[in-house]
């Protein structure tokens, strides 16, 4: 539940369109409800302005389904990551989407889009990462435009798109292999970047620890790195600093 739910709800108690016992009924599960195998954190949107997403992967279908259908029926809207489709299948909320490329589940309804976030892949095995990273940020009401596949093998494909970053706040740039992509792009544009390294590449790419020592020790400043193959976290943070930007 956010500022503005709060406040409505308050508004209608004032006005007597709910009763004293309604109110107390919808605030009772601040700040979270206790279900016994989770914690649910209904408060966190109103302290820090993203409210509690599901981590779905090690999750027991049932108990990830549970907890989405407790926050959908608080906030009206609810977020899993790395969610398989046996728990989207269980879920039963229209409108409903999954992304099988970034095993994302968004419900709810769609708040308008602001701000301007580019999300760059370096190649097409990168695009489940820079997904993840997309969906995120759209889903906290960031506008978001997709830049796929123009890593350094082929750099004339970025350089004939630098266009796209015009009007952009920040820029989500998502490679594996060697890792080179956010430095060239930091190199040719003006805008905060946060780089996310993936775990795509051949033996000596360690898994993603060799794209995420490139980004870690890149000569172009201004450069965030998040965590191998953190798309969520990327779109979370891209999100944060389109919001400042705009509020500017």
């Amino acid at each position: 539940m956010d500022k503005e739910a709060i406040k409505t709800l308050l508004v209608s108690l004032q006005n007597g369109q709910i009763g004293v016992d309604e109110a107390l009924n919808k605030l009772k599960h601040l700040p979270y409800e206790d279900i016994e195998f989770a914690k649910i954190d209904h408060h966190r949107q109103l302290r820090g302005g993203i409210a509690e997403v599901i981590f779905g992967e090690g999750k027991k279908t049932e108990d990830a389904i549970e907890i989405a259908r407790r926050i959908y029926n608080m906030s009206g809207r609810v977020l899993i990551t790395r969610a398989s489709k046996e728990i989207y299948d269980g879920l039963h909320i229209d409108g409903a989407r999954y992304y099988p490329t970034s095993r994302l589940i968004e419900a709810g309804e769609g708040r308008k889009k602001i701000g301007r976030i580019v999300v760059v892949s370096a190649g097409t095995a990168d695009i489940p990462v820079s997904e993840e990273a997309a969906v995120t940020a759209s889903f906290l009401s960031s506008s978001v435009e997709t830049l796929y596949d123009v890593g350094v093998a082929g750099l004339h494909r970025l350089l004939s798109n630098v266009g796209v970053f015009e009007g952009a706040n920040v820029v989500i740039v998502a490679a594996g292999m060697e890792g080179a992509l956010p430095s060239v792009v930091g190199s040719l544009i003006d805008k905060p970047i946060i780089a996310v390294p993936t775990s795509v590449g051949y033996g000596t790419s360690l898994g993603g620890l060799t794209p995420l020592f490139a980004m870690l020790n890149s000569c172009v400043p201004g450069i965030a790195v998040m965590n191998i193959d953190n798309g969520f976290g990327a779109g979370c943070l891209a999100h944060k600093i389109n919001i400042l930007a705009v509020h500017d």
